[in-house]
């Protein structure tokens, strides 16, 4: 019988979960899309636990927020085989940071992902991010890490690379399965 894998995915907001108003012609943090998105991937294997923590712009996020998010994934990486935080690509590695310095090492992989396009756009990287995520979660080993693009890096030292859209480590090992 397959094993099936506890997961926490706590939301936070970001570009991932904006949705557009054609009134006012502007994307928003407004509700999320998430259970939408959730529910056009087979999650055969895991068993999801939903956090909807915020739903905020990571430019509007103050340094608390940051450590809001640290501790509830730190809590989560307790009592779960992984946690996968949904966030915006802007402040992304300052969360990933605070988690590090507050958390060090935690019990179980978190993998913070987001998405440069919105799930609603035609073109948009928020599904590919979001299943990339919930298959690392599963394999990563414990650590705090972002997953977008096909890639995997570990923090410290990711950070968003705005000339290639996507999350650069200078001399990056590749992610450890464990």
């Amino acid at each position: 019988m397959p094993v099936t894998k506890r997961i926490a995915l706590v939301s936070t907001g970001g570009t991932i979960e904006k949705t557009y108003d054609p009134l006012s012609g502007v994307l928003s943090n407004e509700i999320s899309v998430l259970d939408l998105m959730l529910s056009s991937i087979d999650l055969r294997g895991i068993d999801l636990d939903r956090i909807p923590l915020m739903n905020k712009d990571s430019l509007d996020m103050t340094p608390e927020d940051h450590l809001l998010i640290a501790e509830t994934a730190g809590s989560f990486a307790r009592t779960h085989d992984g946690v996968v935080v949904v966030h915006g690509t802007d402040r992304l590695s300052v969360t990933g940071e605070k988690m590090v310095e507050v958390l060090g090492t935690p019990p179980s992989p978190i993998v913070l992902t987001g998405a440069m396009r919105p799930y609603e756009l035609r073109t948009t990287d928020a599904l590919q991010n979001l299943v990339e995520a919930l298959m690392a979660v599963q394999l990563l080993e414990p650590g705090v890490w972002v997953v977008m693009h096909n890639r995997v890096l570990q923090f410290p030292g990711p950070r968003k690379d705005p000339a290639l859209g996507t999350f650069v480590k200078d001399g990056a090992p590749m992610a450890v399965a464990r």
